[in-house]
């Protein structure tokens, strides 16, 4: 390319024009517009590390002593959270209860994304009679009531469940009761998000392509069709998280959720409300666990949703 030549006869160097962003690079580019989102990752990270790197300086054996000695004792340099009705050490027990809250979260969103995924991706795909099938299941599953099963089924099994150890740690066996429940009648909305793109998505070309080459149905599922739909699958997966630990809090604080020994931010909550005013930090660092994990994830659910906009990656940026 020539320079160009000005008055004065200098020659100018026109500017290169920077090739177009890639697809990747105009979704991270619009989630960092995203303050709330990004501040919101910053916090999520923080209660992770909180929750995991906080083993290395309380045990869980010291989480799960007992001194009637020094219960109900407000924060202190000893007790930076401080104790609870029984002399627990709170800072040890919110430790220890974010890795079960975070891990009910996770994978109660694994087990709904897994279900909803393959419900919505065969009924979208295949249509006809199996669509039908399947939609009137999800219409059935959309009218059993969360809670209440959580309630019930959370009082029927949670004793009858041995205890689990899992690398060294004590799981109740209400752990499982919860995940099953949660996972399993959370999926409805994704799969019907799902179906719809697929049923779109399988009339474009490139199926049509996929077929006429002999490509077998799962591979075109699985291969061609789904990476098309991960923007709201990964939306509502981000969302999920946030609902499990909600749900999950919700029926421990009625007592029937995770029961003891294993220690939730939720089952914290459980009797706090004696001392609301007494000993308000029973229910304050929990209660702001909780929120904080919540919002951030929520925040960054809102930050992915118009990132991933499709509507929105086809402007020039």
């Amino acid at each position: 390319m020539e320079p160009n030549v000005n008055q004065t006869g200098i020659p100018v160097i026109t500017e290169i024009e920077k090739p177009p962003l890639s697809l990747s690079q105009l979704v991270f580019l619009r989630f960092k517009r995203h303050k709330m989102a990004v501040a919101g990752i910053f916090i999520l990270i923080a209660m992770i590390i909180y929750s995991m790197g906080g083993t290395f300086f309380k045990t869980e054996a010291y989480s799960l002593e007992t001194d009637t000695s020094i219960r109900l004792n407000g924060p202190s340099s000893e007790h930076p959270f401080g104790t609870d009705a029984v002399g627990r050490d709170i800072l040890a027990r919110t430790i220890y209860g974010g890795q079960i809250s975070l891990l009910i979260g996770l994978i109660a969103m694994t087990l709904e994304v897994i279900v909803g995924v393959l419900i919505g991706a065969i009924a979208g795909y295949y249509g006809g009679i199996l669509d039908s099938v399947l939609m009137r299941f999800t219409e059935a599953m959309l009218n059993i009531p969360q809670i209440p099963l959580l309630l019930v089924l959370g009082k029927m099994l949670s004793d009858k469940i041995a205890p689990l150890s899992i690398f060294g740690r004590q799981f109740s066996g209400s752990v499982i009761v919860i995940i099953a429940v949660i996972g399993l009648t959370s999926w409805m909305g994704l799969a019907r998000i799902v179906r719809a793109n697929f049923l779109s998505l399988r009339e474009q070309e490139f199926v049509t392509a996929a077929r006429c080459t002999g490509t077998k149905n799962w591979s075109i599922i699985f291969e061609h069709i789904l990476p098309n739909t991960m923007a709201p699958i990964i939306v509502s997966a981000t969302l999920a998280v946030a609902n499990a630990i909600i749900s999950e809090a919700y029926v421990s604080f009625l007592g029937v959720g995770v029961m003891p020994p294993t220690a939730t931010w939720g089952n914290m909550l459980n009797g706090a409300y004696t001392y609301i005013e007494s000993a308000p930090w029973l229910w304050i660092f929990p209660g702001g666990f909780i929120v904080l994990t919540v919002l951030s994830i929520n925040f960054i659910g809102d930050g992915l949703r118009d990132a991933l906009d499709p509507r929105a990656l086809t402007q020039s940026e």
